[in-house]
C-alpha cells in the first residue's frame, strides 16, 4: 500500500485532525431528543395505523426496532414494532388484528434506522415481508468512527449524556395488555436513534467515511436476506458434546431431537424443557446405566424422555454419531506467507484509521482470501477490500 499524498491511507485519513473524541463528551443534536415517559397506546386499529402512516412518508429517515418473544415460545414471533420518526415516537402491535401492508408499502420508500440491523431485518421479513431498501446502521457506523462501546446505552450516554433505564431484557412481549414499564423499554430502544444517527453521519462525513457506511449497510440488507436453513444433523452437537463418542453420542442426539419435540408441543424454547448441560449430563448418566431424573418432568414426559434414551441406547454401532472432524489441509508456505502479509496490512491500516483490525477484516477472511483471492469480493466490501490492497 503507497504511503505517499495521494495513496489509500492518506486519503481515507483526511478529516481525522478534526474529529471529536468519544470518552465524556455530549453534543446537541437538531433533532428533538425525547426524554419523557411513554405514554402513548400501541397501535392495534387501521385507524391508529393512518395517522402513523402519514409521518412515515413525510419523513426522510425512520427509525424502527423489534421485539420478539424467543425466550418464551419455541418459533418467535413479531410481538413489537417500534417506529420513531422526527416528531414522535410509536409501538405497533402486529399481534393485533390489522392490515400492515400499507405499513410495509411505506417503509420501503424511507431510509430505515437501525442499531445492529441483521437480527431486526430478519424480523422485519419474517413478520412484516418487508425487506429494507435503504439502511443506517448505528453500530456499523460507530465503528467506522474508531468507537469501541458501541452498545445503544453507551452512544446514548456518549451523545447525550443520558443514562438508559435497564430491565425488561428478558419479558414475553407477547403478553397483552403491554405493562407501561415495557413499553417505555421497548420506545428507549427506538427513539434516540435518529439524533445518534445524524451525530454519526456528520462525522462520517467530516472523515470521509461514508461511502464506507453506504457499502457496509448494503451488504447488511443482502445477508440478511440469506435464508439460514437449519441442519438437524448439526444442531444437536452443541458446546461441551466433543467429549461424548459412540454410545453417549447416539444418546445425546435422542435426547435433543425428543426435546425439539416436546418444545414444539408445548410451544416452549427447548431450554425451558431442560437445559443443555442437563442435556449432556443426562446422556453420560444414561450410557452409565442410570436413570437421571428432574423434578419438573410430567410422568408422560419423564417416560417419553426414558424411552428415547432406551431407544438410542439400543442401536448397532454402525448407527452411532461420526464425529465431526475438520476436514482440510494444512496450509501451504506461500498461504501462511500470504494470509500474514494481509494481516500486517489490515494491523497498519487499523492503527493509522483507528479501527479495530477484526472490522477491517476478521482473521478466517484474510485465510480464505490469502487460499483464493477470487473469494474478497464476497467476504469483503470494497472499503476493506481497498485497505487491504486487494485489486479488483
Amino acid at each position: 500500500m503507497m504511503n505517499d499524498e495521494g495513496s489509500t491511507n492518506a486519503r481515507m485519513t483526511k478529516g481525522r485532525a478534526g474529529t471529536v473524541s468519544h470518552s465524556d463528551f455530549v453534543i446537541s443534536s437538531s433533532l428533538e431528543i425525547r426524554h419523557s415517559s411513554f405514554s402513548s397506546p400501541l397501535i392495534a386499529t387501521s385507524s391508529q395505523l393512518v395517522e402513523l402512516l402519514e409521518k412515515i412518508n413525510a419523513a426522510e429517515r425512520v427509525a424502527v426496532d423489534t421485539e420478539a418473544d424467543s425466550l418464551h415460545c419455541y418459533r418467535e414471533k413479531l410481538c413489537l414494532l417500534q417506529i420513531s420518526v422526527p416528531t414522535s415516537d410509536h409501538i405497533v402491535d402486529p399481534l393485533a388484528n390489522i392490515d400492515l401492508a400499507p405499513l410495509r408499502l411505506a417503509l420501503e420508500g424511507s431510509e430505515i434506522v437501525l442499531h445492529g440491523a441483521d437480527y431486526d431485518l430478519r424480523m422485519l421479513r419474517r413478520g412484516l415481508n418487508f425487506v429494507a431498501r435503504r439502511i443506517f446502521d448505528t453500530v456499523i457506523a460507530a465503528r467506522l468512527l474508531g468507537i469501541r462501546e458501541f452498545s445503544l446505552a453507551a452512544l446514548v450516554k456518549c451523545y447525550f449524556g443520558f443514562e438508559l433505564p435497564k430491565g425488561s431484557q428478558k419479558a414475553n412481549w407477547a403478553y397483552r395488555p403491554l405493562p407501561a414499564r415495557m413499553a417505555e423499554y421497548a420506545i428507549n430502544d427506538v427513539r434516540y436513534l435518529l439524533p445518534i444517527a445524524e451525530e454519526l453521519e456528520g462525522e462520517l462525513d467530516r472523515s470521509c467515511r461514508l461511502d464506507w457506511l453506504r457499502q457496509s449497510c448494503q451488504r447488511a440488507i443482502e445477508q440478511a436476506a440469506v435464508q439460514r436453513v437449519r441442519d438437524e444433523d448439526e444442531l444437536w452437537r452443541m458446546r461441551g458434546r466433543g467429549s461424548l463418542r459412540g454410545r453417549e453420542a447416539a444418546v445425546l442426539r435422542a435426547l435433543w431431537q425428543w426435546r425439539e419435540k416436546e418444545a414444539e408441543a408445548a410451544d416452549r424454547p427447548p431450554f425451558h424443557i431442560l437445559q443443555n448441560h442437563e442435556l449432556l449430563n443426562a446422556a453420560v448418566s444414561f450410557a452409565s446405566g442410570n436413570n437421571p431424573d428432574y423434578r419438573h418432568f410430567s410422568s408422560r414426559r419423564r417416560q417419553a424422555f426414558r424411552q428415547a434414551a432406551q431407544c438410542a441406547m439400543q442401536l448397532p454401532e454402525s448407527e452411532w454419531p461420526v464425529s465431526r472432524r475438520r476436514v482440510g489441509r494444512r496450509p501451504s508456505p506461500e498461504t501462511v506467507r500470504a494470509t500474514e502479509e494481509l494481516r500486517g496490512r489490515r494491523d497498519h491500516a487499523a492503527k493509522e484509521l483507528n479501527l479495530e483490525p477484526s472490522f477491517i477484516a476478521p482473521r478466517n477472511a484474510l485465510e480464505a482470501i490469502a487460499t483464493n483471492q477470487a473469494r474478497a469480493p464476497s467476504l469483503l466490501v470494497p472499503w476493506q477490500q481497498e485497505l487491504l490492497g486487494i485489486r479488483a
